[in-house]
């Protein structure tokens, strides 16, 4: 067993949805409440996050992968029979690296890969200018020792920044982030780990799967410069553009990007 926390709802095709660093999947609710009328969604809490703080497994991508698949399998919501066929994988943040690497290492099983404001590399090289700065994420791993809850805090207000509903927004994640418990620390540090070392652009141009890269014209944390290079890696893609959301597009317009997604379904293949 896996110990991963995953709440089932709606009916139709499978879509999962994995969160970004410190939070869970209640955070996905808006957008749900938009999707679970054409899709069985299916929120996942990453290893140390949420309902599944209490697993013993790492926050690691290719061991977070291979236990989806036991998600993926689990009985679907109010005892509805599986849709058959593989899944629609949605990544936002962190979970995108999640997604991708599920995608990548059990192709047989995603139909179809979305990443919300999510990069196959979050931090700046020479051959990757549009990351973001590396000193960012290593001033949360020095600051998240002294003063969790703080450094959690300055992550959500760099989260909602650039939002045209930034005190909503930021008030939403605020009330979130310990809905269902505190993080544990050590998946905080194995998060911050990938998102500083984590690369999976290599993987990107064998995808078997059409990709949909959703970006937040003002986003603080992934530009959309950076998601726009990483489509043009991946064959079958898409890239689109939210001008009035940051970090978080679901938050901001849930509809638009709810509308987004079932579009993108229609058109991969079951």
């Amino acid at each position: 067993m896996t110990g991963l926390h995953a709440v089932r709802s709606g009916h139709g095709p499978a879509m999962l949805l994995l969160h970004g660093w410190a939070m869970h999947g209640g955070v996905f609710a808006p957008l749900v409440r938009a999707l679970e009328a054409r899709f069985e969604v299916i929120t996942v809490d990453l290893p140390g996050h949420g309902g599944s703080r209490d697993s013993a497994l790492p926050l690691a991508l290719d061991a977070v992968a291979d236990a989806l698949l036991e998600v993926l399998d689990g009985p679907c919501a109010a005892g509805a029979p599986h849709a058959p066929g593989p899944a629609l994988a949605v990544g936002w943040s962190l979970g995108g690296l999640v997604a991708t690497a599920l995608a990548a290492r059990h192709p047989s099983r995603v139909r179809g890969l979305g990443l919300v404001a999510a990069s196959p590399r979050f931090v700046q090289a020479p051959d990757w200018p549009a990351g973001m700065d590396p000193r960012v994420f290593e001033a949360f791993g020095d600051e998240l020792g002294r003063d969790y809850r703080g450094t959690l805090d300055r992550f959500l207000m760099l989260e909602a920044q650039g939002s045209a509903h930034l005190r909503d927004e930021l008030r939403y994640l605020r009330d979130a982030v310990f809905a269902r418990g505190e993080p544990a620390p050590r998946a905080l540090r194995e998060g911050l780990h990938l998102l500083q070392t984590g690369d999976l652009r290599a993987q990107l141009p064998g995808l078997a799967m059409p990709s949909l890269w959703l970006a937040g014209r003002r986003d603080r944390l992934v530009s959309p410069e950076a998601m726009r290079a990483a489509a043009a890696l991946a064959p079958r893609a898409r890239f689109q553009q939210y001008a009035h959301a940051g970090h978080a597009p679901f938050l901001t317009e849930p509809d638009a990007v709810a509308e987004a997604l079932t579009a993108f379904a229609a058109d991969c293949a079951p």
